[in-house]
């Protein structure tokens, strides 16, 4: 009696390890390797271009090495920093221009 409940249960088993090895393999990880190399192209900075590190300085990359990233802020203080401290790469965000808002507000006067 105890080995039919035993073998049922362990079949149980073997298919729920299936498919979780089935969901790991063909959702989970093919997920964790595009959102990486997302986030390693939003690192990737060329000399000239504007910067953030983790710790929030923003600065133009002045020289860039294997092993160092130099930033130069506005002030013209320049820092070193290891290419794993650069977040992102920044770009300024422009608001919309409020021209038509003003246009139609003129108009209806």
């Amino acid at each position: 009696m105890f080995l039919g409940a035993s073998s049922g249960s362990s079949s149980i088993l073997i298919i729920y390890v299936v498919v979780f090895g089935g969901l790991y393999f063909f959702y989970l990880r093919p997920r964790n390797r595009k959102q990486k190399a997302a986030r390693l192209q939003g690192r990737k900075v060329e000399v000239g271009d504007r910067a953030q590190t983790i710790g929030g300085f923003v600065g133009t990359v002045v020289k860039q090495d294997d092993d160092l990233v130099t930033l130069r802020s506005t002030s013209g203080v320049e820092l070193e920093f290891v290419p794993t401290a650069i977040a992102r790469k920044y770009e300024v965000v422009v608001p919309e221009s409020s021209d038509d808002e003003t246009k139609n507000q003129e108009g209806d006067k």
